[in-house]
């Protein structure tokens, strides 16, 4: 079965709104990780603009699932990381000005870094996983890199206003997703994925893992997370239960 991650940044910008101690990320992570999520994802970034470092520090010592790290190719941030020792990490582009992640990592401009850095985590034990665009080019270098996943960017196929312009790039993914299957890269997804459009990304291709952040948080806020995370992965299991 295909498993959620559940991104609780969200949580962290409520939080930063107010410079305050409430609503604390981690425990949202724990009632996401009590209701069945798979993986609680969060995203340290270098401007600190929602997760904070103890969030981080203690998240690793209470999420009992899988711990996915979303960070930046920063030398800061790698240290931090290599330290923590979460289960995965997912390098993601940053830029100070955007709202959220714009677009996948240029895995083949970093080509001549990637691998080193790359070693350094997998001698942690640490998993490894490039945050990219359905590009069979990203694809072949993620490999060549030495990652074992690749996320694809799910945010242009999320944005999409119709069913016509939702199916090529449905297609798209579907086919890097097979493109990275072919090279024994295993395939995640994620951005922009809500309760009305997970659907049909399922039933087009094939996923260890997605990431959700956005949508079931907002959700949480007139149910609960645990009721949204439940919901999320009943959705998933429809869906699945049908190809």
């Amino acid at each position: 079965m295909i498993k959620l991650g559940v991104n609780v940044d969200h949580i962290a910008t409520v939080r930063q709104a107010r410079m305050t101690f409430e609503p604390d990320p981690v425990a949202g992570a724990a009632l996401a990780d009590l209701a069945g999520a798979d993986v609680i994802t969060i995203h340290l970034r270098e401007d600190r603009r929602h997760i904070q470092d103890r969030d981080l520090e203690i998240m690793r010592k209470t999420v009992y699932t899988k711990l996915n790290l979303e960070m930046a190719l920063s030398d800061e941030i790698i240290d931090i990381a290599l330290k923590t020792k979460p289960d995965q990490v997912t390098f993601v582009p940053e830029k100070r000005q955007e709202v959220t992640t714009e677009g996948g990592l240029d895995v083949i401009s970093n080509k001549n870094i990637l691998p080193d850095i790359v070693k350094k985590f997998k001698d942690a034990g640490i998993l490894v996983s490039f945050f990219i665009d359905p590009d069979q080019g990203q694809i072949a270098a993620s490999k060549d890199t030495g990652a074992e996943y690749v996320e694809l960017h799910t945010g242009t196929y999320a944005n999409a206003g119709t069913d016509a312009e939702r199916a090529p790039l449905l297609e798209k993914l579907a086919t890097a997703g097979k493109y990275a299957e072919e090279l024994g890269i295993k395939v995640n997804a994620g951005h922009g994925l809500t309760y009305k459009n997970t659907g049909a990304l399922i039933d087009s291709m094939d996923i260890e893992e997605l990431h959700i952040g956005h949508s079931i948080i907002s959700r949480s806020i007139f149910v609960g997370i645990k009721e949204a995370v439940r919901e999320m992965k009943e959705l998933i299991y429809q869906y699945e239960s049908l190809k």
